[in-house]
């Protein structure tokens, strides 16, 4: 113990040390003002580096050491959440990355296969202080012992299994164990599917394989960042430390709702509106409605110019909508060929009737009398008030409102009552993708900005130009009397040009690649992991597919959690549109959360519906059976009530009900936090079964258990690490009248 307790001391001293030099390199570096070009993106790189270790060093301060390894060859290596190096022209390892390849044994070696280690120690601390040590002999000739042996190489994991829950998801670094490092490590490219049962630690493993891609694909990855994927803010808030405690900051978290820059999902859909909406077919529906939105004039548009009346009749508008189509741009970038058939249409009617000569028929008008007139024509309003009626402009947002708002015609008369809606300015989960979709049918037509940006410059350059005049002449002036010889002292006109210059005073992007992304609705991400990959719907997959042109994915989840209306549920037909059978698939099978006690309840609901239905198989047993009760009249009353029995002296109780029970319920919770996004460190929270997905906590209060679907069922009945109980008023399901319950 005191030998380890001074080499965390040492360990801190270097980090505190290291702090102090990345804090002061970054001050100087930003310091150093308007410099060279070349000097300037070296400063930027610089900072950016340093600020990644400054952020990764406070994440880890805390728990920065967690094991050793001792090798039959007499080497030792302790092991950690990042790297550390001495302050030595060698720079020495001091800790070992755990996703360095010699860090591999802590996770994988055995007594039957060592992999050359001799001794594997488990270091647990409080802040800096060593308070425990759990070593395990691999090496049955190795008699030293140090009388902190773990007989069964499990106490680590069971301690961790079996703390108290605190609201946040916390790193399993120091447990992980052979089946998930396998596929921690696993190489990022293409589509990795992980299938796996409540408690499966299926989350952690994917947070962790982001970290693991990002340690040993940096320079690949970190300019194109990792997205991670959850199914609602309740569990982006859950599982937000996981990350910055494994020393990775740069992680776009997001929810599907949260993928369409500008637009935040906060209305919530029914059912059988989400189902409609996340359709493959959608995507050909809303292309319907772009296409409709290209009109024909009903039944001609008089367009007035120079005391002449121009027609244009359907027929004309026919052959430059069709030309223009054929182009298969997006409908906003087309416009500008439709433009362009329309004026020379206009053009030539005009041309036809004032430069036809009357006794031979014959044209008069040359090329630039024929220049001039479309020019002309081109300064109208009311030829730019036609082509807005017949090729108008679009956003996503006007497109998918109006179509909300009218779907008959485009879906059937029962679709669209469960999908209509009048324009709101709230978006629910299902529009996001809609309004992807339509973005890509749309385009941009960027030649306003591309202008604009083009006047800046030049205002810019000019600018500068301006400046270096006047330097040249206050040159002039100062050594108009001096000899040739002292005047020819450098000034900023001798040295840079007014283009150079005005390059200087450009902003800089000094954003990170997650937040860049998280602008930019055509992204690439280097990598994407989708957690409850099997809600998504067809439609939502369209929309990750994009981000991902290299289908460099990782998908977790489980079909028999498939709650969703809209969700796919099977890896299949998700990945066939995309990737054919070009996917690998591994699955989790043991349940490290949920007890045995509660597991078997909890798959017996699955059973009555799918009679094959295995469950993963859980590490431990408490002895503490749960339990179901009849609540009475007083519902609120005996959720309150229960709630008080299952609240531990440490830890979380969560009690999920319907979402039509929580505001009766949450009247009678003394300080219980609810909502989109509840504060999980509370110590009571009220959950509906869509958001307790991903989650854990010490005990679980099912609420009414007759109004969940069988997916929801098994979510609430699996989120508990130590107790359940179960309250009703209405009839029991046959599958919670087994002998499992008390």
């Amino acid at each position: 113990m005191r030998h380890e307790q001074e080499f965390i001391d040492g360990l801190y001293a270097r980090v505190d040390a290291l702090r102090g030099v990345t804090e002061a390199s970054v001050g100087d570096a930003l310091a150093q003002g308007s410099t060279p070009m070349q000097a300037r993106l070296e400063r930027d790189v610089l900072v950016a580096e340093r600020s990644g270790l400054l952020a990764a060093l406070n994440a880890v301060d805390g728990s920065l050491c967690f094991g050793r390894i001792d090798l039959t060859s007499g080497v030792s290596h302790h092991i950690g959440r990042i790297g550390i190096r001495a302050d030595d022209t060698e720079h020495t390892p001091i800790l070992i990355d755990w996703r360095a390849p010699v860090a591999r044994p802590f996770y994988l070696a055995t007594g039957h296969t060592p992999m050359g280690l001799r001794r594997r120690r488990h270091i647990t601390t409080d802040g800096r202080h060593v308070t425990d040590l759990h070593d395990e002999i691999l090496d049955l000739g190795d008699h030293e012992r140090t009388g902190h042996e773990d007989p069964t190489g499990d106490a680590v994991l069971l301690a961790a299994l079996n703390s108290a829950r605190t609201g946040r998801m916390s790193d399993i670094v120091q447990t992980i164990q052979a089946e998930q490092d396998q596929i921690i490590r696993a190489p990022y490219r293409g589509v990795l599917v992980v299938e796996g049962g409540p408690g499966t630690g299926k989350t952690a493993v994917a947070l962790h394989r982001a970290a693991y891609l990002l340690y040993e694909y940096r320079e690949m990855l970190a300019k194109r960042a990792v997205l991670v994927v959850g199914p609602n803010p309740a569990f982006l808030g859950y599982i937000g430390e996981v990350l910055p405690s494994l020393g990775e900051t740069g992680v776009l978290l997001a929810t599907v709702g949260e993928l369409f820059p500008g637009v935040k999902a906060t209305a919530i859909d029914t059912p059988e509106a989400a189902a409609v909406k996340g359709r493959a077919d959608m995507a050909e529906v809303l292309a319907a409605v772009v296409r409709d939105r290209q009109a024909l004039p009903d039944p001609v548009i008089a367009i007035e110019h120079d005391r002449d009346i121009l027609m244009l009749d359907a027929g004309l508008v026919q052959v430059a909508r069709e030309r223009t189509r054929e182009t298969k741009l997006p409908h906003n970038v087309a416009r500008e060929h439709f433009e362009g058939h329309i004026l020379n249409t206009l053009t030539d009617m005009l041309a036809e009737r004032i430069g036809t000569d009357p006794f031979d028929g014959s044209n008069m008008l040359d090329a630039s009398d024929i220049t001039q007139i479309r020019d002309e024509l081109a300064e109208n309003p009311e030829v730019w008030g036609a082509i807005d009626q017949l090729w108008p402009r679009l956003t996503p947002q006007r497109v998918v409102a109006d179509f909300l708002a009218e779907p008959e015609g485009y879906v059937s008369q029962e679709e669209a009552v469960a999908i209509r809606r009048q324009l709101t300015r709230e978006w629910t989960t299902a529009d996001v993708p809609l309004l992807d979709e339509a973005a890509e049918l749309l385009g941009e037509d960027d030649r306003a900005a591309r202008a604009l940006a083009d006047h800046e410059r030049r205002t810019q350059v000019a600018y500068a130009q301006g400046v270096l005049d006047v330097s040249y002449a206050s040159r002039t002036y100062e050594f108009e009397d001096k000899d040739e010889e002292d005047s020819e002292v450098l000034s900023a006109h001798n040295i840079i040009d007014a283009e150079r210059m005005a390059e200087r005073h450009e902003e800089e992007d000094h954003r990170s690649a997650a937040e860049r992304a998280a602008a930019d609705r055509t992204w690439a991400f280097g990598h994407i992991i989708v957690d409850e990959a099997q809600e998504l719907s067809p439609m939502a997959w369209r929309l990750l597919m994009r981000r991902s042109p290299t289908r460099s994915m990782t998908l977790v989840g489980d079909p028999a959690q498939t709650a969703e209306a809209a969700g796919v549920g099977s890896w299949s037909e998700i990945l066939a549109p995309y990737v054919e059978d070009r996917w690998e698939h591994t699955r989790l099978a043991v349940n490290y959360r949920t007890p045995s006690e509660i597991m078997d309840v909890a798959a017996g609901v699955v059973r009555a519906e799918r009679p094959g239905f295995e469950p993963p198989r859980s590490v431990r047993s408490t002895g503490v059976r749960p339990w179901v009760r009849a609540a009475g009249d007083d519902l609120p009353g005996a959720v309150a009530k229960a709630v008080g029995e299952l609240t531990p002296v440490e830890g979380r109780v969560a009690v999920i009900a319907p979402r039509s029970l929580h505001a009766s319920l949450a009247g009678r919770l003394d300080g219980v936090t609810a909502g989109a996004e509840p504060d999980l460190t509370r110590g009571v929270v009220l959950l509906d079964p869509r958001q307790a997905k991903g989650l854990e906590f010490d005990s679980v209060l099912v609420v009414e258990p007759a109004l969940y679907g069988t997916s929801d069922l098994y979510v609430a009945l699996t989120r508990a690490t130590q107790a359940l109980g179960v309250l009703h008023t209405r009839e029991l399901p046959e599958s919670l009248r087994g002998p499992g319950l008390v």
